[in-house]
């Protein structure tokens, strides 16, 4: 994996009504990340609305997957509020206010359990990636 900036080929154009929560999917997904889920942490807590929680397989890909999702939602009109781990790549959190980006490795998925400690968060089906004009025609 390198950390490239995502070309604009590869993305959806993105509408102005869509959520950063899916930008950043789409983003993680463009990055191979695996096990992407999307909480909804609304009714639980008041600091965000949304976690986004993924993984990669190591530092680079993890890396990669960060600054995708970086990328992407600054072409969307967010920036993050403060990235934390970038260098060791073993938990990167990046702080987007009402969206918080958890990229883990699978080691450290497993320890932290983020799905568990916030089991009374809904989790929201992502939706499939939309077909390009060309594959529908």
């Amino acid at each position: 994996m390198d950390s490239e900036p995502v070309s604009n080929e590869q993305f959806a154009q993105f509408e102005e009504d869509t959520p950063n929560w899916l930008v950043a999917v789409r983003a993680a997904e463009s990055r191979k990340a695996s096990d992407i889920r999307i909480l909804d942490v609304r009714e639980v807590t008041s600091f965000a609305d949304y976690f986004l929680i993924c993984s990669g397989s190591n530092i680079r890909q993890i890396q990669a997957i960060c600054d995708a999702i970086q990328q992407q939602l600054k072409a969307h009109g967010d920036r993050p509020i403060s990235v934390e781990g970038y260098q060791a790549a073993e938990w990167i959190l990046a702080d987007y206010g009402d969206l918080l980006v958890h990229i883990f490795s699978d080691k450290a998925r497993q320890f932290y359990d983020l799905e568990r400690l916030w089991r009374h968060a809904r989790s929201i089906a992502i939706p499939p990636a939309a077909e390009s004009p060309a594959a529908s025609a």
